[in-house]
């Protein structure tokens, strides 16, 4: 008889904060279809569920990085559901892109080259209007190159659509001029923060991903969206800890008077970083329990002393709220997301 493992770590995750957040992101799309973003499995919360969530929800154009992503997924599409691979067409790619109903976004003259000459269907182009990253470049491009294309949705990437930056108009600028070169049949620039931005950056389609999943890329949506993501923790061991003893690694807490202390399962291995050493906290309700000493791998250490109930074996959560975290810890919302590992028990509520 096989045994089934429950996990010490979870992460709860919020359905109806999913949805909620993806029909604001529709809202201000304005006449746009309203997309999403689900590379990195979901942001971490998981593609397959993520998806299945939002295709109810009506939304019916996704996009993953690479063709494992989009393997992974394939046999979770419906007729009418669209998938696009960010990544475009290596050589080693090619069976799979030429047997898979998602299309490959190309990047380069030589993916376009590789796509038409292996027979290649229905596809997307990303055009550069800035970022330098991927996509053909404005400068000296060869329109010859799109003869013979059956192009879906001709996109571009906005790099600083998060702030104020001159930037911002000239893509907008640079991608309305391009698209009027270009015959696709939709046309794509913004992502969380372009939606952000209003409908000038919508075009035909957008891309949303880190607002969907509770981050706040840009001011004007902080109140609109609300968080999705709750790591939680089982406490292994509860401890007194007296005046003068060390807690952790290096020695770096010294308690200044008896107290109480717990030991949670999770550390910088389940992408619980050790820069909240001494900085992050837990919550048991109301009650914030800090975090004392380092973050080791597989451990941290929390002050209980407001919480003279806790014991081995009851979950805490852990203070996880994407922008403020962003902001004391100095790490981009998006890796708050997508460094929680496998280790995680992911459930929806």
């Amino acid at each position: 008889m096989s045994m089934v493992y429950q996990s010490p770590l979870r992460l709860r995750l919020d359905s109806a904060a999913l949805l909620s957040n993806y029909r604001w992101l529709r809202e201000k799309s304005g006449s746009a279809a309203c997309g999403a973003a689900i590379k990195a499995n979901g942001y971490g919360l998981g593609a397959e569920s993520v998806m299945n969530q939002l295709a109810l929800e009506g939304c019916r154009d996704f996009f993953v990085a690479t063709w494992e992503e989009a393997q992974q997924l394939e046999a979770h599409l419906s007729d009418d559901i669209s998938l696009s691979v960010f990544h475009g067409v290596r050589r080693e790619d090619m069976d799979i892109a030429l047997a898979s109903r998602a299309r490959p976004v190309l990047n380069s003259a030589e993916q376009i080259a590789r796509w038409k000459a292996g027979g290649g269907g229905p596809c997307d182009v990303m055009i550069d209007t800035g970022m330098n990253r991927l996509g053909l470049s404005l400068d000296g491009l060869d329109m010859g190159l799109f003869e013979g294309l059956e192009i879906d949705t001709l996109m571009s990437h906005l790099v600083s659509a998060d702030e104020e930056h001159h930037l911002n108009d000239m893509q907008v600028m640079l991608f309305r001029d391009i698209a009027k070169k270009v015959t696709a049949k939709r046309y794509s620039l913004a992502n969380s923060a372009g939606v952000c931005r209003g409908e000038d950056y919508a075009f035909d389609l957008t891309r949303p991903g880190l607002a969907l999943y509770g981050g706040t890329p840009h001011p004007d949506c902080e109140i609109f969206i609300q968080p999705v993501v709750a790591p939680q923790a089982e406490i292994l061991q509860r401890r007194t800890v007296r005046g003068g003893e060390s807690v952790g690694y290096g020695a770096t807490f010294i308690a200044d008077k008896t107290m109480e202390t717990a030991t949670i399962n999770i550390g910088y291995a389940d992408g619980y970083a050790r820069i909240f050493s001494g900085s992050g906290a837990a919550m048991k309700g109301d009650a914030r329990l800090p975090v004392i000493g380092r973050v080791s791998m597989d451990l941290v250490t929390i002050d209980v002393m407001n919480c003279p109930d806790l014991k081995e074996g009851d979950w805490v959560d852990l203070d996880y709220d994407l922008g403020y975290t962003s902001l004391v810890s100095g790490l981009s919302q998006y890796e708050l997301l997508t460094r929680l590992g496998h280790r995680f028990e992911r459930y929806w509520v």
